[in-house]
């Protein structure tokens, strides 16, 4: 995988063409599975394919000029930055503003691209071209806004507050949930098995406390070093680390720190050991509401999804440390 910054001009225009080419894909699909229930909103993605494609053919000339007839085998998946996106155009009948947050993201990543392109273009026409679609992107990020507001009669909202709680999300939510997912689900297997193998609370809080530790730091640089925002526009690398770093630690604290709880105290092991049980409960349910909340995910999908595993590993952990 490529960082933006080293790809070449030529590189640049050819990941510029293959976009345009998957995005009029994309939003003929959409108008094709809103076409029976919203068939105006269908013709207004038609057009906006349509525009895509326009885009390609406007880049693909400007290559052929620039560099000739073979394009490099390189696409937005090979360019770190971009963001990964759910395959959500395969699902039939979604919601129409399921949609719109899809077109709004993607068309806020293409107009960075192409800002970001524009800057590093030496070519005097291909600066102009690239500052061009990046002006058109922006349109259509507009126009996605507003997409909705007449057939699904949303609470008025000003564009500026929809760009922000997107942009929250992706700069502290995702990360942050990962963080959390990781350190409430991965450390239940170290810390319970440690806990049945010695029925010590201070060992068992060791163990909870460096698998805690060492689980933050681990997916805090992953994080960090899997985007720079250039493109994305998720923010500085290093916060959405720390984001991700300290919500993971936190999740492994949470249900290793009833381990405190003295050895000297009667059945303290049993005590420490049903705080703890109860504190996983109402994390595994935390991440299934924040899930439901803001990544659009079924609340009882998310809670199955996430309760589940968390049982099992938690299992797993118990049975290890038993035998």
């Amino acid at each position: 995988m490529k960082n933006f910054a080293d790809l070449t001009e030529r590189e640049v225009l050819a990941v510029a063409i293959a976009s345009e080419e998957e995005d009029s894909r994309i939003y003929m699909t959409f108008a094709e599975d809103l076409a029976g229930r919203y068939p105006d909103t269908a013709k207004i993605f038609e057009e906006m394919a349509e525009e895509e494609r326009g885009h390609r053919h406007r880049l693909l000339e400007t290559y052929e000029q620039r560099f000739g007839q073979h394009l490099p085998p390189i696409r937005r998946e090979d360019v770190k930055g971009f963001l990964r996106r759910r395959p959500i155009w395969l699902t039939k009948n979604l919601p129409l503003d399921t949609i719109r947050k899809e077109v709004e993201t993607m068309e806020l990543e293409a107009e960075r691209f192409y800002i970001s392109a524009a800057g590093k273009a030496e070519d005097v026409g291909v600066r102009r071209l690239l500052g061009d679609l990046a002006e058109e992107e922006k349109g259509h990020e507009k126009l996605a806004v507003k997409l909705t507001g007449d057939i699904l009669k949303p609470d008025v909202r000003a564009e500026e507050d929809r760009t922000r709680r997107r942009m929250f999300v992706l700069q502290y939510v995702q990360p942050g949930l990962a963080g959390l997912m990781d350190g409430s689900v991965s450390t239940l297997a170290p810390l319970f098995a440690a806990a049945f193998a010695t029925h010590q609370n201070w060992q068992t809080f060791l163990v909870g406390l460096a698998a805690s530790i060492g689980a933050g730091i681990s997916m805090g640089f992953a994080e960090a070093l899997s985007d720079d925002g250039s493109l994305t526009g998720r923010g500085s690398p290093w916060l959405r680390g720390l984001t991700c770093g300290l919500m993971t630690t936190l999740g492994g604290l949470g249900h290793t720190i009833p381990y405190l709880v003295p050895d000297a105290w009667p059945n303290a092991f049993w005590i420490a050991t049903a705080i703890a049980g109860i504190v996983v409960f109402f994390e595994l349910w935390a991440i299934a509401f924040i899930r439901s909340r803001y990544m659009d995910t079924p609340f009882l999908q998310a809670a199955f999804q996430i309760v589940l595993g968390g049982a099992i590993v938690l299992a797993v952990g118990i049975l290890i440390g038993a035998a």
